[in-house]
């Protein structure tokens, strides 16, 4: 994705005569940098340039231990590398070519001069976004065949900027989908006529108590690995992808976790979605699991049932270790009195609510005495974790629960997932209409980064949960209010 179209040409207002159409300069905004660093090499061939103010702003924030510090500093190096690297006059643009390896074809420029722009009284002097926009209607005069742009994170900005007649735009280089309602799903209906058209010459065996379906015909090019397939049209036909071979897909048929006979930590599946989410939750050949859903879906309650199965019973993760982003996102937890656990406890609310419904859940023999040893070995394998203290560390045999995972940027994400080791399953949750990150978006936001990269792959899956389970009041009120 580029942000824009048009070819660049040198800073300079004149124009080559084979271009008809005025060439465009992006002005970056703070923000932009502290957001994705690697923006200096994200818009291809087209010129970027940085106001003073820019570079200011950078230096103010490049002290302190979070994401958009490091950022800060990150974007510095890469600025220092680009102009210490250039001998000749900065003035005249810096290439981007070799520094981004011939992702970005573009210049670098800098404010080298001082701008003399009245802007209109209700603008307060001596703001940073204000001097940002004086930069943008000098520019507009100084060279008036670019096109000029600023591109920023800031709304107010952009709106300002457009009310005095400056093209604004968001920086979306960073977006893996520009419209949330085009994720994937990790499910699909089948159509009515589905065994109509690929009944025949269909491939059916048993095994293992499931039942395997080899099928061929138009549908098999639009599925994915891992991907859920319905219809409950007559006979209701429930199964998971598990192979695409060439025109050939392999289905599987679902274990019914909605059945008693099936409950996990006393836990059933109640609706469709719930069921699908069950069964990657309980595969361990499923490394990577998303599930994405409203409040009151059953995201967290489904996941801790599942890993108190697998840990307590089945023995195949050692403990589960649960964390969450605390909002603002890294915010230093240091403040706060007791061990990391303890300063982590006003943030694990949800985990507390789900671990006394599911040992209300489990009938315990033996009286207060057997209830009360009970809770105390789940609760010894059940570890809560800071995000602060992921970096360099490797989980063996865990179960990793990140919850409110939409609040991560992709960066955050991958450093989390890559802390799994072998034997390691990670569970993101989230709920991507309700970020709590500055500038973070729906498009950008690290879960929906980590759905969209790993749709397909054999060893992850992914759920959209729809249906509310909470209660009738919850439900009604996410309905109508």
């Amino acid at each position: 994705m580029t942000q824009s179209k048009s070819r660049v040409v040198s800073i300079s207002s004149r124009t080559p005569k084979a271009r008809a159409t005025p060439s465009k300069l992006f002005v970056l905004d703070t923000n932009v940098l502290m957001h994705d660093p690697t923006s200096l090499y994200r818009f291809e061939e087209h010129d970027i340039f940085l106001p003073i103010c820019t570079l200011e702003e950078l230096d103010n924030h490049k002290k302190g231990t979070l994401e958009v510090n490091r950022n800060a500093r990150q974007a510095s190096r890469f600025l220092d590398g680009l102009v210490g690297g250039f001998e000749n006059g900065i003035a005249e643009g810096i290439p981007l070519n070799k520094a981004s390896q011939g992702g970005a074809t573009g210049r670098l420029f800098l404010q080298t001069e001082p701008i003399s722009v009245q802007l209109p009284s209700s603008f307060a002097p001596g703001k940073a976004d204000n001097e940002i926009i004086a930069v943008c209607l000098h520019l507009q005069k100084k060279l008036p065949k670019r096109h000029i742009v600023l591109v920023s994170k800031d709304i107010n900005m952009r709106i300002k900027a457009r009310a005095l007649n400056v093209d604004a735009e968001d920086y979306f280089n960073d977006k893996v989908l520009e419209d949330s309602d085009l994720l994937y799903t990790g499910m699909t209906e089948l159509p009515a006529d589905f065994w109509e058209k690929h009944g025949k010459g269909v491939e059916s065996w048993q095994q293992g108590g499931a039942t395997f379906y080899k099928i061929t015909g138009p549908i098999v090019p639009k599925l994915l690995v891992n991907e859920f397939v319905y219809t409950e049209i007559d006979t209701p036909f429930y199964a998971r992808v598990i192979a695409i071979e060439g025109k050939s897909a392999t289905l599987q048929t679902l274990r019914d976790f909605g059945h008693h006979k099936n409950a996990v930590w006393g836990i059933t599946a109640r609706n469709r979605e719930q069921n699908f989410a069950m069964n990657l939750l309980m595969n361990p050949d499923v490394d990577f699991v998303t599930l994405l859903g409203q409040a009151g879906t059953g995201k967290t309650l489904l996941t801790l049932a599942a890993g108190l199965q697998l840990t307590l019973d089945q023995k195949i993760y050692n403990e589960i270790i649960m964390t969450r982003v605390t909002v603002p996102v890294g915010e230093d937890i240091g403040f706060l009195p007791g061990t990391e656990e303890e300063k982590m406890t006003p943030w694990m609310g949800a985990l507390e609510d789900n671990l006394d419904v599911l040992m209300g859940a489990d009938n315990h023999e033996g009286g207060d005495w057997g209830r009360a040893a009970s809770n105390e070995l789940i609760r010894s394998r059940v570890k809560v974790k800071s995000l602060n203290f992921m970096r360099g560390r490797t989980f063996l045999n865990k179960l990793l629960i990140i919850d409110e995972a939409q609040n991560l940027t992709p960066k955050q994400m991958k450093t989390l997932v890559t802390r799994a080791g072998p034997g390691t399953k990670v569970v993101c949750l989230g709920n991507i209409a309700q970020i709590d990150t500055p500038y973070l978006t729906e498009g950008s936001s690290g879960l929906t980064y980590v759905v969209d990269r790993f749709k397909g792959w054999a060893h992850a899956g992914h759920v959209t949960l729809q249906r509310g389970e909470r209660s009738r009041l919850a439900d009604y009120a996410a309905e109508i209010l």
